[in-house]
């Protein structure tokens, strides 16, 4: 059974940046297609970032295309957001989660998740 957890989240100024961290235990990290999500009250849960898991291709949403950056440590059994140029809409719960067998980043698909963390950017 793999488990999730987030680090890293907090709050920062606008234009300032943050680096989340998701430590993935129980199986290998590389056996999974992993994405960050976020959510704010009364909103969907919107995809941020992803990153497959064959030839760790990169996929983002268009909102943070360009600010935002994945990584995978498949040693380190880690997923990080480096997230640059923060504005007061990235503020969200931001989750990561993990496939084993998804093509997708519909989030419905993915049955495993870390806890969340707080990201605030204020204006």
């Amino acid at each position: 059974q793999v488990q999730l957890v987030e680090s890293g989240g907090g709050l920062v100024q606008a234009g300032g940046s943050l680096r989340l961290s998701c430590t993935v235990s129980g199986r290998a990290l590389r056996l999974y297609r992993m994405a960050w999500f976020r959510q704010t009250p009364g909103k969907d849960l919107e995809f941020v970032a992803g990153m497959r898991r064959v030839g760790d291709t990169t996929d983002y949403a268009d909102s943070v295309k360009g600010r935002f950056t994945v990584s995978r440590d498949n040693a380190k059994m880690t997923l990080d957001l480096q997230m640059n140029g923060l504005k007061p809409e990235d503020t969200a719960v931001y989750t990561c989660a993990a496939c084993e067998y998804c093509i997708t980043y519909i989030p419905q698909a993915y049955k495993t998740w870390g806890q969340g963390t707080q990201v605030t950017v204020s204006a």
